[in-house]
């Protein structure tokens, strides 16, 4: 009866190994996927919980120059030491390698058939060259800040209407009323900011003007000949 009661035992460590061995050959197919999935800036390790001085036991990249043998890291033990067999996933943190390289990190605990964590898969993926390249991408899209009322606009017109019309309607924004409804000194005003920003250099915009205005293009010539003179009569 103690024979059969030995025979039990040894068939049930034998059966717990080869699930935990399962499990692990499992992670460490995972690792390699994800290796070749994501690339040389992807590293994932595969630790055994047996013992935490020389947990990795496989390797896939070399991110953080690490060897098989070395030990569990800390931010995962404390984590472990912590939730126990309860501890949650780790996913998306920050991490940071002796030299200097910015990791996006994930840790996936690994379990047997009881609950019982065993060991950890974790993924380290290097975003130095990603960091550097956003820096790079926003100095070049940087732009020197100006007050609302001083930013520079730009009409991509397709033909001299289109840029007539963007030039009376940023003047008129400017004055702030709607051309017909300006009075005489008004219309002198709007005019005298169109003829500051090159407007009557553009064919068309006199005639554009007068009838935006409701006036004659000969009072247009009128008024921008006082402006031309600098009279404010």
């Amino acid at each position: 009866m103690a024979s059969e009661k030995t025979k039990g035992t040894t068939q049930k460590k034998a059966k717990d190994s080869s699930a935990r061995e399962l499990v692990f050959n499992n992670a460490k197919r995972i690792a390699k996927v994800l290796t070749q999935t994501f690339g040389p800036n992807t590293e994932v390790a595969v630790h055994d919980f047996r013992d935490l001085e020389h947990s990795l036991i496989h390797l896939e990249g070399e991110i953080t120059k690490r060897e098989i043998g070395a030990p569990i890291t800390d931010l995962v033990l404390k984590a472990w030491r912590a939730g126990g067999d309860a501890t949650e996933d780790l996913a998306n943190y920050r991490t940071q390698t002796g030299d200097g390289h910015d990791l996006k990190s994930s840790t996936v605990f690994l379990r047997d058939g009881n609950g019982t964590i065993i060991g950890a898969l974790c993924i380290n993926f290097d975003i130095t060259e990603l960091s550097n390249t956003v820096s790079h991408i926003q100095r070049m899209i940087q732009f020197h800040e100006a007050p609302p009322d001083h930013a520079e606009m730009e009409t991509f017109a397709s033909n001299v209407l289109e840029t007539n019309e963007a030039m009376m309607a940023n003047a008129a924004q400017t004055v702030g009323k709607h051309p017909a409804a300006m009075d005489k000194d008004e219309k002198i005003h709007c005019l005298t900011i169109l003829e500051n920003n090159g407007a009557f250099m553009i064919k068309g915009m006199v005639d554009h003007v007068a009838e935006s205005m409701g006036i004659s293009k000969y009072t247009v010539y009128s008024y921008l000949k006082r402006i031309r003179s600098g009279s404010k009569r």
